[in-house]
């Protein structure tokens, strides 16, 4: 199947699972270059800038004008030259930003002095294509840690990237930023405002070293709407907290995690505290959590998409901790591979995930199905629990029986093709 009809494929499947929020719609691409799918005010390109042998490798997202933008990094110690210089550029502009530029292929992590000088030539480069300011330039990078970044290279293809550059040029910019991915990840929505109708849309990477503390990924929103940076960023990160950071595919949290998203402003004008802005919110979490949900379908080697829904607990935080530990957990990861309903894992896993429970009463469900009741009483059918675990995605519930608290992530299971995809990553 060609990587962009798996995407769509993929896209429909979650989107079977869910619902939107009112006033927000699903904006489907026609199929075809040109197709009305990106936010009015932007162009993209991506090429093959020699990175990678014959990929693409090179991504631009440009605004026509200065741009509010926000962003999210991770939180790793071991962070990557462009999240540092990228850091800086954001707030040496006070949230105005005109382009990203991003390669695949070369992490630039680990690098040093060295690395931060190159990810400022890539930033001057960018700004110099296209009369803008360096510190207007958000810089990211992905693929392997502790290579030089081969920047002449990315010099040379300026030209190239320019010219390539349109406004519905998004599929070449989300196949740029792949490394292991098998599909590109991209999804948009219309949320509907009392000043008109505001689009959101957004592509992203990422399908191993996913375990969030931030996002453990790149993606790269855009939007119409007319925000100021300190609002739009106050959405970022709360969209952030229950889509990309509700993910795990591995228990590895990347050096070079960025999430950014720019308004070009043409659209209708968002004020704080007012109803389009909570709108706006949401539909925000709409676009990032397909997107986390897609990286977590494509996770390197999965087979599965499991929902770990856990509640009950204390507090929403002692749910997150017990949600993420079973959704981390090798044993629960393997088991759900093999298609076994050993339940004894998961209750292991929320043992020892900090939050707070007597184990007599605990409860789990495989999607409706009762797998353990209070009083430890696993009187199910293992026939019953195979039709649901032998399922392409389904729901694994906890409840705690100890208060309203709850949390919601998304996981994988653990195969062998994982092994051989990591095991020869840099052959």
């Amino acid at each position: 199947m060609e990587p962009f009809e798996k995407a769509a494929s993929a896209i429909d499947s979650l989107f079977s699972r869910t619902s939107l929020p009112e006033g927000v719609s699903r904006v489907v691409p026609a199929g075809q270059e040109g197709d009305a799918f990106w936010p009015a005010g932007f162009t993209l390109s991506g090429i093959n800038a020699g990175i990678k042998p014959q990929r693409k490798d090179l991504m631009l997202l440009l605004c026509d004008g200065p741009a509010s933008s926000a962003s999210v990094f991770t939180t790793n110690l071991c962070c990557a030259a462009p999240v540092e210089l990228s850091k800086r550029h954001l707030a040496a502009s006070s949230g105005r930003m005109r382009a990203v530029i991003c390669n695949s292929g070369n992490a630039n992590a680990a690098t040093g002095a060295k690395g931060l000088e190159d990810a400022r030539r890539m930033a001057a480069d960018t700004a110099s294509a296209f009369g803008i300011s360096a510190e207007e330039v958000l810089v990211a990078s992905t693929g392997v840690i502790g290579q030089l970044l081969p920047t002449d290279r990315i010099t040379a293809a300026m030209p190239t990237l320019k010219s390539a550059s349109g406004a519905q040029h998004w599929r070449d910019a989300a196949e740029a930023i792949m490394t292991t991915d098998t599909f590109p990840k991209f999804f948009a929505v219309d949320v509907a405002l009392s000043g008109g109708t505001a689009r959101i849309a957004g592509i992203a990477k990422g399908s191993g070293m996913i375990c969030p503390n931030m996002a453990t990924m790149l993606a790269f929103l855009a939007t119409d709407a007319e925000i100021e940076p300190e609002l739009l960023q106050e959405h970022l990160a709360a969209a952030n907290a229950v889509s990309f950071n509700a993910i795990t595919v591995d228990g590895d949290t990347s050096t070079n995690d960025m999430a950014a998203i720019m308004a070009s402003n043409r659209g209708p004008s968002i004020a704080r505290g007012s109803e389009d802005s909570r709108l706006f919110g949401a539909a925000l979490r709409s676009v990032m959590t397909m997107l986390a949900q897609l990286i977590v379908v494509d996770g390197e080697g999965a087979t599965k998409f499991v929902e770990i829904r856990i509640e009950g607990a204390r507090s929403d935080d002692e749910a997150r901790k017990a949600a993420m530990t079973v959704a981390n957990s090798p044993l629960v990861k393997t088991a759900i591979h093999g298609e076994d309903a050993n339940w004894g894992r998961i209750i292991a896993a929320v043992g020892r995930s900090g939050a707070s429970f007597i184990q007599e009463e605990l409860a789990v469900w495989f999607d409706a199905l009762p797998i353990l009741k209070p009083g430890l009483d696993a009187g199910f059918s293992e026939e019953e629990a195979k039709k649901v675990i032998s399922k392409d995605a389904y729901t694994i519930t906890v409840s705690l029986g100890k208060g309203s608290g709850a949390a919601v992530v998304w996981t994988c299971d653990l195969s062998n093709r994982y092994i051989e995809i990591n095991g020869s990553y840099r052959s």
